[in-house]
C-alpha cells in the first residue's frame, strides 16, 4: 500500500497507486483493472516505472458512468465529455 502519511493532515494527494483508486471508487483492484481496461476508468500515468492514476480524472470517470436507469453510453465518449468539462 502506499504511504501518504508524510502529508500534513487534511492534504490528500492528486496521483494514487491501482489499490487506492480501486478502493475510492468503492471496488476491488481487479474490478477496477477490468474497468482500466474497456476504457470506463482512465489510463494510469507513468512514472519511472511506477503507474499512478490522477484523482481528478478518476472523479470525472465516476461521474460519467451511467446512473442505474440510464442507457450505457459509449465508454469512450463518456470519457472525452468528462474531460471536456
Amino acid at each position: 500500500m502506499a504511504r501518504y502519511d508524510a502529508l500534513p493532515p487534511g492534504v490528500l494527494p492528486f496521483a494514487v497507486s491501482r489499490e487506492t483508486s480501486a478502493a475510492l471508487v468503492g471496488i476491488s483492484p481487479s474490478k477496477f483493472e477490468e474497468l482500466v481496461n474497456d476504457g470506463r476508468m482512465p489510463q494510469p500515468r507513468a512514472l519511472d516505472g511506477r503507474v499512478l492514476w490522477d484523482v481528478e480524472e478518476l472523479r470525472a470517470a465516476w461521474r460519467a458512468l451511467p446512473r442505474r436507469g440510464e442507457a450505457a453510453q459509449n465508454a469512450l465518449s463518456a470519457w472525452d465529455k468528462a474531460l471536456a468539462r
